[in-house]
């Protein structure tokens, strides 16, 4: 007999979480709106929820579906910077070394730069190098793999043995992978951080980040902040990244064959250079990506002549949306060079959505027309 361990990733999605079925309740129980609950006088301490800011029946609900497929235990938040920033200020006191992926989240760097100025800060490339002296006296890790914008990819498990062995925590940001495609607690982190605005809800209808975490310790630590911080997210929020939650195996699967047919197709258009997506055979990450992923997702890279080329792809394209977000149905595309992002000015991310592959490869090559090779 089958267990919950051997189910695929589309069953553990659509059950991820959810209670024991007992009759006349709904299958995805709804969402909790309540800031006091009713106490026990007589049992004092045994409630499973006193006040809205401590918990809420809906994010134990999330949580432990986030928790089943990450592989470890979760705790949400109303985005993802709330959730790393908790995390950051959880971890590290003044003076302590904090490494950074220089290519990563911009939003980031300038947290640490502007709120934790009292830290001291290594910054490395994604795909490194990774010499010895990175990490020490580092107290934390982070890496994002494969990395926003430019999707490079770094081993997980070799760089979380080495920052181990130097007495350093690991935290992977996996937003870009999810966990279907990445799981970053299996290959020795001990911390994954994610916003689940992006794939993991699914809609480009709302923001939510989430921690998961091995040790229990370290659970406590980041819930008490969170309840002392008032980081918390909205119960409506979390109840609507539940129910997408249950698609994610299809809609990472549509997005994947997306990317995979637009990247096939830009890689050898005169208008585009710089083509990146870790399931191109010939992507400079491949290796790493494939020895790690279970799948490639729906974000590419790829460089136009300049920033009017891409206003000029942006405005000619009919069903790629300009915005600035990754993971949703709708197909989107910015210039991440207007975010400050070290790329060069006709530098595109494209998150590819759930349209038929044959419409979007045709709606993209025509939007491309009349733009030349780029230098």
């Amino acid at each position: 007999m089958s267990t919950d361990r051997d189910w695929g990733d589309g069953t553990r999605c659509v059950h991820a979480g959810l209670p024991a079925p007992v009759p006349g309740a709904p299958l995805l129980p709804g969402p909790v709106f309540a800031a006091p609950f009713h106490l026990d006088p007589e049992h004092e301490g045994t409630e499973p929820d006193t006040y809205g800011r401590t918990g809420n029946p809906g994010w134990r609900a999330l949580e432990r579906a986030i928790g089943e497929l990450d592989g470890g235990t979760c705790l949400v938040f109303p985005s993802g910077m709330a959730a790393i920033a908790t995390l950051l200020r959880t971890l590290l006191r003044p003076e302590d070394t904090l490494v950074l992926p220089s290519d990563g989240y911009y939003a980031v760097r300038d947290l640490v730069r502007t709120e934790l100025g009292w830290l001291h800060v290594r910054e490395v490339p994604t795909a490194g190098p990774w010499p010895d002296t990175v990490f020490d006296r580092a107290q934390l890790v982070l890496l994002e793999t494969p990395s926003n914008p430019g999707l490079d990819v770094c081993d997980i498990r070799e760089l979380s043995r080495r920052a181990h062995a130097a007495g350093a925590l690991v935290a992977v940001d996996n937003t870009t992978a999810t966990p279907l495609g990445q799981r970053p607690l299996l290959l020795g982190a001990d911390v994954v951080v994610a916003s689940d605005t992006k794939a993991l809800s699914g809609h480009s209808d709302l923001l939510l980040g989430h921690l998961t975490v091995r040790d229990a310790d370290l659970a406590d630590a980041l819930r008490h902040a969170r309840t002392v911080g008032g980081a918390i997210p909205g119960p409506f929020e979390t109840w609507l990244v539940h129910r997408g939650l249950a698609t994610l195996d299809l809609r990472l699967t549509r997005q994947a064959e997306n990317a995979a047919a637009v990247a096939a197709v830009l890689r050898h258009h005169p208008a585009v250079r710089a083509v990146r997506w870790p399931g191109l055979p010939d992507d400079p990450a491949r290796e790493p990506a494939t020895a790690q992923m279970t799948r490639f997702g729906g974000v590419l890279a790829f460089t136009l002549a300049d920033a009017e080329a891409v206003r000029h792809f942006l405005s000619r394209s009919r069903l790629v949306a300009a915005a600035t977000s990754f993971g949703g149905l709708h197909t989107t595309a910015d210039r991440r060079a207007r975010w400050g992002d070290a790329v060069p000015p006709g530098f595109v991310r494209l998150s590819t959505g759930c349209e038929d592959p044959d419409d979007l490869v045709t709606d993209i090559c025509q939007a491309l027309e009349g733009l030349g090779r780029p230098k």
